[in-house]
């Protein structure tokens, strides 16, 4: 059987940013792992009241301080005598929030910001010229100053790291937003007279919303590592709450002659910060025009 001509084969459909994220995932190995590793301490953490072996304030002073392999206790314990392993399956919940949970907030408050601001000129020159007076300072540095001017606490930490993303963000979007404002399907639909919002989030959106998922799938890290020196410091989570910067703040007195109190938590903040950070190259590498074509082989002529 003769192939079909060229000419006459039907056009491959544009393929979208979902499809491109797909495939992207699935071909690199790394980003297969780090996205198997994420989803395994999600799953840890919403099942952790169940698959825990103790509740993880319960304390038995007797076996204070006793190390990893203890018997019923698999990563030891605390100062406290509390199981270190129901703890941080416990305290996975909280560090998951705290991570998540501001850049969720942060998009979806930069994203109309700096489309607005791309759009409307004069707008946008206020909005920059304030989002640069927020990059005078150091992320680490605005949180840290934010959360001790409202005080310690779960709730407050939420908004300090909020409040310090949302400029990094939105630089981002704009950047975006200003080149998908001069295409050409974008004076195509000015010349059909739509109004502002229906071109910004229609027309727009979906081809600005990918650069802000990248950069927020890349900053989960650094958020979670504020999050946790918040906590650290006192200023975010309290104890007796488990979560895995308070853990590691506990275990600092102890780090000579019982240094898994502050280990494993420690070691759980990393491997967490680096799988989001290699999923988040892999997600950017997806969503690149100059490596993504890569990801799409050319049907085989038959």
């Amino acid at each position: 059987m003769t192939g079909i001509p060229t000419a006459l084969k039907p056009p491959i459909g544009r393929r979208s940013n979902l499809y491109f994220v797909w495939r992207g995932v699935l071909g690199d190995p790394v980003a297969r792992i780090a996205a198997g590793v994420i989803a395994g301490m999600m799953l840890a953490a919403a099942f952790a009241p169940w698959i825990s072996p103790w509740a993880p304030n319960a304390a038995n002073p007797e076996l204070r301080l006793m190390p990893p392999g203890t018997p019923g206790h698999l990563l030891g314990l605390d100062q406290q005598g509390r199981d270190i392993l129901s703890r941080t399956l416990h305290g996975a919940r909280l560090t998951l929030i705290c991570g998540i949970l501001p850049v969720v907030i942060g998009a979806a408050i930069s994203i109309p910001l700096g489309m607005l601001g791309a759009w409307y000129r004069r707008l946008g020159a206020v909005i920059m010229r304030l989002m640069d007076v927020l990059f005078a300072f150091p992320m680490a540095l605005l949180a840290i100053m934010l959360a001790a001017l409202m005080g310690p606490g779960i709730g407050n930490m939420m908004i300090a790291l909020v409040v310090t993303l949302i400029p990094y963000n939105t630089r981002v979007v704009y950047a975006a937003a200003c080149l998908e404002r001069d295409q050409a399907y974008v004076e195509a639909a000015r010349a059909m007279a739509t109004p502002d919002l229906k071109i910004l989030f229609v027309e727009m959106l979906p081809n600005v919303v990918a650069a802000s998922v990248v950069y927020s799938c890349t900053i989960i890290g650094a958020v979670v590592i504020t999050a946790a020196g918040l906590s650290f410091l006192g200023l975010g989570v309290q104890p007796p709450t488990a979560e895995w910067g308070i853990m590691t703040s506990e275990g600092r007195s102890f780090i000579f002659n019982a240094p898994h109190i502050a280990a494993v938590p420690g070691i759980a903040i990393t491997i967490l910060v680096m799988a989001f950070n290699l999923l988040g190259d892999s997600l950017r590498d997806s969503l690149d025009p100059r490596t993504r074509l890569r990801l799409v082989k050319p049907a085989k002529e038959t």
